[in-house]
């Protein structure tokens, strides 16, 4: 942990606990000398004046100062553990339980309206089978990161299967999330993985169900899952966004591309 690289921020934030701590002691220390002394029927000196503001400094400077950097070695050991916890090795996108996770605590908040997408990338047994799994791996990443460029900071990415992505648009209805949808589909359309003169040009279908009213998670998945069956069959490379209507039936929106 001494070797533990602290962010600017962390350093920050330890400089001003321990600036803050040092003139609450230090004034603590003045106020209770001068009580002392009073009690004494003396008035404080100035032998007595420099004696209770610099002991606490010379003396619990440095030591505060050191407590406040492991405290903030430790909550950034914390954070990164934390960050390892829910995070896919590969894509660096958050791993299935963490994204279940944080959709789940986002459809429980008052305004927990948004979109689920679950994005699966086409033909990607051919992908192994023609270039091999370590650039099949090559192309996961590849696709993760057309994802994550594709969304907003605030939204969740997650993979949460072999080949198969989730994206929580948070707050997002039909228009936004159909607008999302479709920047994913056209950015991974737009990439191709090539080796030794072979190429071939990279898609994934896309389902995705709009939250209406407060439907949970696993009732999101479901509906999403099954646009994405819909569009597997429809030709692939293409959305199909489905939506609760509010009397428990589904209208699908379909957008097929070429």
């Amino acid at each position: 942990m001494n070797k533990l690289r602290l962010p600017p921020a962390e350093w920050r934030l330890v400089w001003q606990r321990t600036l803050v701590i040092l003139a609450a002691s230090t004034v603590g220390s003045w106020v209770m000398s001068n009580l002392v002394m009073m009690s004494l029927n003396e008035g404080m000196n100035a032998v007595g004046t420099v004696l209770a503001l610099g002991m606490p400094t010379a003396l619990g400077g440095p030591i505060l100062l050191f407590l406040q950097v492991r405290s903030a070695q430790l909550r950034e050991a914390n954070r990164k553990l934390e960050m390892l916890a829910s995070t896919d090795w590969l894509t660096n996108c958050l791993n299935r339980r963490a994204f279940t996770s944080r959709v789940s605590s986002s459809l429980g908040q008052v305004d927990g309206s948004g979109t689920l997408l679950v994005i699966d990338a086409d033909h990607f047994k051919t992908v192994n089978d023609r270039f091999g799994h370590e650039r099949g791996d090559e192309v996961l990443q590849l696709i993760a990161g057309a994802i994550r460029d594709s969304v907003r900071d605030g939204d969740f990415v997650g993979r949460i299967g072999g080949e198969e992505f989730g994206v929580f648009l948070r707050g997002a209805g039909h228009d936004v999330a159909s607008g999302a949808a479709e920047r994913i589909r056209a950015a991974v359309n737009a990439l191709f993985v090539t080796s030794e003169g072979m190429a071939q040009r990279l898609s994934v279908s896309i389902g995705g169900a709009v939250c209406a009213d407060d439907a949970g998670f696993s009732e999101l998945f479901r509906i999403a899952d099954r646009r994405l069956y819909e569009a597997k069959h429809a030709g692939r490379n293409r959305v199909e966004l489905g939506r609760d209507a509010g009397n428990g039936d589904l209208v699908a929106l379909t957008a097929a591309i070429g």
